[in-house]
């Protein structure tokens, strides 16, 4: 996601940390390279023109403080801007109904009905509440089981009436809703390949019948700036509140979500960060600006954290680590709980700074990952707690079980005393940074 902008941009700025004042001269080079770097990205030109005479402008007009570095300041200029184009600041859903009601929209093909699901399994974890999925799509084949199935997989139920009139499975899956005291309900709605009157005439029906909090466009990232006019015409016949960026972790130049806010008025509120059922995020314009400026978004991998680690099993294993009796049994409850956040290098390129640390680029094998965990599996319980008593016998029958090799064994071995050593230099305060 906006990797390769993120690049550009940020070698296009290291170019001005060293100058000691910002001229044109000096910086016309640089916002050259942002223009074409933006361009590439398939930002919109008008959009394009704006945000860089903007930043210019602004460069050129800053009465720049004798204790700032000018270029840091012009890195928080165009990191200001970049927030402001996203959109300024994040908006919340509203879920003041009771149920509050989500109406899903959209084109077919742009993943309407996987995110009904993730929408739906994001609100639960969340918020803690109710969510009726409704399966109001009655006219692409499957879809109504495609629904089914992740209601399946996410233990969330689904309503359907089959192929009955969508208007009318609105508003009998609301009445349900009510009646069976959930709090959301996220009602897909059918996509057609291009925005036509007949569609837009039952997406007019069903919010005059639903009246819903939110009417949520989702949206196809890889389709460019085509996906600024799917917006217009969706737009011009029902209010939309929000935009759904769907596959911005495919192969995608990332320039609709730095066009969409600014060109139709319309806010991102989630946007599609992996094909699993949690891979959901909620938009927000600062955090994004940082990310792709390489600044990295610590907050965003704070939540990860927080979602997927068990607090009081984190603090276990924080208090061995203390105290020095942290075993291999520990450090296998641990791995598995950071197997939960999701690929790890994708973590990495949270944490600020991760570029300069040459981390930006990092490839984790999961099945390197997978080999630790059936070394340590392949251990006895006494082994694991006390993996000092591991000799030659031992690791030839760990190795074996584990269909590893003595050599790899031994190197888990090292790697694990190397770590309970540097634990305990932390716990005593002897800890020395290497480098």
């Amino acid at each position: 996601m906006f990797e390769t902008l993120g690049d550009r941009l940020q070698n296009a700025l290291h170019k001005i940390k060293g100058y000691g004042k910002i001229t044109e001269d000096n910086i016309s080079d640089m916002m050259r390279e942002i223009r074409l770097a933006l361009l590439e990205a398939d930002v919109n030109y008008k959009v394009v023109k704006e945000f860089t005479n903007t930043v210019k402008e602004k460069a050129l007009g800053e009465e720049v403080a004798s204790s700032i570095n000018p270029g840091d300041m012009f890195v928080k200029i165009v990191k200001d801007e970049l927030t402001e184009l996203l959109g300024g600041e994040s908006k919340p859903l509203n879920l003041d109904g009771d149920p509050a009601i989500l109406m899903l929209v959209g084109l077919q093909g742009s993943g309407k009905t996987t995110t009904a699901g993730k929408l739906a399994n994001y609100l639960r974890k969340k918020c803690g509440k109710k969510p009726l999925l409704v399966a109001g799509d009655v006219y692409r084949p499957a879809a109504i089981d495609q629904l089914k199935q992740l209601g399946k997989q996410l233990n969330i139920e689904v309503y359907e009436e089959g192929k009955n009139n969508p208007v009318e499975i609105a508003h009998n899956a609301i009445e349900y809703a009510k009646e069976n005291n959930y709090d959301y309900v996220i009602i897909d709605t059918a996509g057609r390949l291009h925005v036509d009157e007949e569609l837009m005439d039952e997406l007019k029906n069903i919010r005059k019948e639903v009246n819903p909090q939110e009417i949520l466009l989702v949206l196809d990232a890889m389709m460019g700036q085509d996906a600024i006019n799917v917006i217009t015409g969706f737009n011009d016949q029902l209010p939309l509140t929000g935009v759904i960026l769907t596959k911005l972790d495919g192969d995608t130049r990332g320039g609709v979500a730095l066009s969409v806010r600014h060109l139709t008025n319309v806010p991102i509120k989630f946007i599609g960060v992996s094909e699993k059922l949690d891979g959901l995020d909620s938009f927000d314009p600062e955090r994004m600006a940082g990310r792709i400026l390489g600044m990295g978004d610590i907050v965003s991998l704070v939540e990860k954290a927080t979602d997927a680690i068990d607090e009081k099993e984190a603090e276990k294993t924080a208090d061995k680590m203390m105290k020095g009796k942290f075993d291999l049994e520990d450090f296998l409850s641990t791995m598995k709980q950071i197997r939960k956040l999701g690929p790890l290098e994708n973590l990495i390129k949270l944490i600020p700074g991760a570029k300069k640390m040459g981390l930006n680029n990092i490839k984790i094998d999961p099945k390197q990952m997978a080999h630790v965990e059936a070394i340590v599996l392949s251990m006895t319980p006494s082994e694991r707690k006390h993996p000092e008593i591991i000799k030659a016998s031992r690791k030839t029958r760990i190795a074996k079980g584990s269909g590893t090799s003595v050599q790899e064994v031994n190197k888990l071995l090292q790697q694990f005393d190397e770590m309970k050593k540097m634990m305990k230099q932390m716990s005593n305060g002897n800890f020395k940074m290497p480098f």
